[in-house]
């Protein structure tokens, strides 16, 4: 082995300069590779060879191999390598510091070199920012005087298009801080779109003058300006090239003319500026709605905005179809997506929009002005949108309305005015009258005329708010319907508290009516799309919130509950209440009318075979013809919905009073138990037969109480032996379900056949 100072040696570099030679024994050392010799065989290892392990694994071999003896050698071994690997280390640590002083001694005698290139650069930067900037310069000249050239040829179409380049290079140049240069390239588009402007303008507003336009009269009489036989083609061809020319100015427009905006705080939609044509076509238009509406003229009047409305409204339909068929074929010719009428009508609406946003803070505290106004809004709106197609997306005056003051007083007044009308209603004579009593198809309900002219109010409330631009202004409105639902649901329960004596009164029945109309009707309306869509803005709001629990919402969200779901509950509520107060009512009176019927000899009756003719009970007269007076008047009085569940609630009483009361405080002999069974089957159940098709079916346990007494002597024995020997339910059950039994338990069963008194004499 070579002395551990040899393993990898190499000469070190200089610090300074170094010939050829040593150049290049510098740069191989630089490439990291080292020599080490494994025992007395030199191994070149890059950093990148793999072979590493190999090489190892060799030594040991060869050092060490299979003779456990040679193990001896180890600690000398591992000393040698420690020792190595130190002066490895060391050796590069010199080329390191070696390295590192020359490249400074580079960078040093460089510096000298790159100051001055740096300077270089830096000035033909400079020459070529100013070339750049001349060149910008001639090229908005050279745009400049081709426009002028295009000009004094009378050549308006190029001059146009050159115009629209010139545009295009100062969007372009928008982001430079060469604000010279922006100002000159700005100067030099104003100039000459004035220019253009000017004279596409004058020569626009001629032809449009031929075709008398604007067209103030009705459509019916603008046939002599909108047909002229001989130069009508000529005509139209000149307008055509018109509006194309003034289209090409639109982007220039656009940059130089700031859009006339309301105040933020309207929100109204980002859209971009009336094309120029149209625009131009809108001019005098404006000017008269400005003359009418503004100053001191008679007919601007605040508490007449339908003259401004109406006006608006006539323009846009003396205008249809001249935009339609003279203006849109332009349009779609040039490739445009502008709509002619809706861009008009775009325009018109900013003039109704400004005089909104000057008249309300005049009108805002004046209740009845204030709400005159929006009433004729909303019919401006309705007919707006639905006759002439102006889309939900722009700019409207429910923005106006929207607006936090002007909306807070309109649900202050929406409010009001409603809480008067239910004071109206319910102070009426006709208040708890049908309108459609005499019509027996229409008034299924039998919703009594306050119910019917509340929801009313509810619905035109709903369609005068199902426009506002944002959800949250509709959730407000939502609250406020709410409010009056839970208000009318109090004073129906403040009345209903005064008829309360009366249960069976008319008046009673009318408000049970009401309320049960009220809920089902905010039943479908939650399954209403408008409704589902506010349900779901009211869920981010409240998961923005944090107002409902994680149970709630996720009621919401699966549709399972609505946002009527509150009212409905306490609407639900006050009518079984109501409901169960008439069933207790009739109920009491029933078993008033029932105590002879209580008090029957059943144990001493003779037995039908004794009878020629079976008849009813004389004591369960007064029973049934109270029941059946009692189910007609309210037959007539409630709803058929309401007077279902109110006969089924005093079936379920009945049965069970009957039952426990009648039957099961009595014993009875053959007879007894066959006259029940024919006051029951014969008589009670038929009085339900007009309501159902098997009453006896909500009469069960007096129907299989009557099976078991009247069981035929055999069947009944069989039976009661079945019942005591029985071991298990399965049986019982069985042996009850083959006689008809099927509600009444085994017990039940058994306590019946003991009140039986004919069993045979068995000696027991």
């Amino acid at each position: 082995m070579l002395p551990a100072g040899e393993i990898g040696a190499s000469p070190a570099a200089p610090c300074c300069s170094q010939s050829g030679d040593e150049r290049k024994n510098l740069e191989e050392k630089s490439d990291i590779n080292v020599t080490v010799l494994i025992g007395s065989k030199q191994v070149s290892e890059g950093t990148d060879n793999g072979d590493l392990p190999s090489y190892v694994s060799a030594f040991i071999e060869k050092e060490v191999g299979n003779d456990l003896k040679s193990l001896k050698k180890l600690g000398k071994l591992i000393e040698q390598r420690t020792v190595s690997k130190m002066q490895l280390e060391e050796q590069f640590l010199e080329q390191e510091t070696c390295l590192f002083s020359a490249i400074n001694s580079h960078l040093l005698t460089a510096q000298p070199w790159m100051d001055d290139l740096g300077a270089m650069i830096s000035q033909i930067e400079e020459i070529e920012r100013h070339l750049a900037y001349l060149k910008w310069i001639s090229q908005i000249e050279e745009l400049s005087d081709n426009i002028q050239q295009y000009l004094m040829t009378n050549n308006v179409p190029e001059a146009a298009s050159t115009l629209v380049s010139m545009a295009e290079l100062d969007i372009k140049l928008q982001e430079s801080s060469c604000t010279h240069l922006l100002g000159f390239m700005r100067a030099t588009v104003k100039f000459w779109h004035k220019i253009l402007k000017d004279k596409l303008t004058s020569d626009f507003e001629e032809i449009l003058a031929q075709f008398h336009w604007p067209f103030i009269a009705p459509p019916q009489s603008q046939t002599v300006g909108l047909s002229r036989p001989a130069s009508a083609p000529e005509m139209y061809s000149y307008l055509e090239t018109l509006f194309c020319q003034l289209l090409k100015l639109q982007t220039s427009d656009e940059l130089l003319t700031e859009p006339k905006q309301l105040p933020e705080k309207y929100s109204l939609p980002a859209s971009p500026s009336v094309i120029l044509p149209i625009q131009i076509m809108l001019t005098p238009l404006q000017k008269r709605f400005r003359y009418h509406f503004r100053g001191n003229r008679q007919t601007n009047v605040l508490s007449k905005p339908e003259w401004y409305l109406a006006q608006v409204l006539m323009w846009i339909g003396n205008h249809t179809e001249f935009l339609d068929e003279k203006i849109q074929p332009i349009l779609d010719k040039v490739g445009s997506l502008v709509n002619a009428r809706l861009e008009f009508s775009r325009g018109l609406m900013m003039l109704v929009l400004e005089k909104l946003a000057t008249d309300i803070p005049c009108l805002l505290y004046d209740d009845n002005l204030f709400c005159h106004l929006v009433d004729e809004v909303l019919l401006f709106e309705r007919e707006l949108h639905s006759v002439h197609g102006y889309p939900g997306t722009f700019a409207s005056c429910m923005h106006i309305l929207s607006e936090e003051t002007c909306f807070q007083r309109w649900l202050t007044v929406e409010r009001k005015f409603a809480l008067q009308k239910m004071d109206s209603m319910l102070s009426s004579e006709a208040a708890w009258v049908s309108q459609y009593k005499d019509i027996t198809d229409v008034d299924e309900m039998k919703v009594p005329d306050c119910a019917e002219t509340f929801m009313t109010l509810l619905l035109v409330i709903t369609d005068r708010y199902k426009n506002l631009p944002t959800a949250s202004r509709k959730l407000q409105f939502l609250e406020l319907q709410k409010d009056l639902v839970d208000d009318f649901r109090i004073r129906l329960t403040q009345v209903m508290k005064e008829e309360t004596r009366a249960s069976l009164g008319f008046r009673y029945c009318a408000i049970l009516n009401a309320v049960n109309y009220i809920s089902t009707v905010l039943a479908d309306w939650a399954d209403n799309v408008f409704f589902l869509q506010l349900q779901q803005a009211a869920l981010e709001v409240f998961a923005e919130n944090n107002t409902l629990s994680k149970l709630q919402l996720g009621q919401l969200a699966s549709m399972e509950s609505s946002v009527f779901d509150d009212m409905i509950n306490l609407l639900e509520r006050l009518k079984h209440d109501m409901l169960t107060r008439q069933v207790d009512h009739v109920f009491r009176e029933v078993k008033d009318a029932a105590k002879l019927y209580k008090k029957e000899r059943w144990l001493s009756l003779p037995s039908q075979s004794e009878q020629a003719v079976m008849s009813l009970s004389s004591s369960a007269c007064p029973l049934l013809l109270t029941l059946r007076d009692h189910l007609l008047q309210l037959e007539q009085q409630l709803c058929f919905s309401l007077f279902k569940i109110f006969w089924q609630m005093l079936v379920e009483k009945l049965d069970v009073y009957i039952y426990q009361e009648i039957i099961l405080a009595n014993h009875f002999n053959e007879g007894g138990a066959a006259q029940l069974q024919f006051d029951m089957t014969r008589n009670l159940f038929p009085l339900f037969s007009h309501y159902c098709k098997r009453p006896e079916n909500y009469f069960k346990h007096i129907k299989e109480a009557c099976i078991v007494l009247n069981l035929n002597v055999g069947s009944a024995l069989l039976l009661k032996d079945v019942l005591q020997s029985a071991s298990g339910q399965l049986p019982a059950t069985a042996a009850l379900n083959e006689v008809g039994i099927y509600k009444l338990a085994q017990q039940d069963v058994e306590i019946l056949l003991n009140l039986r008194t004919n069993w045979p004499n068995t000696g027991k």
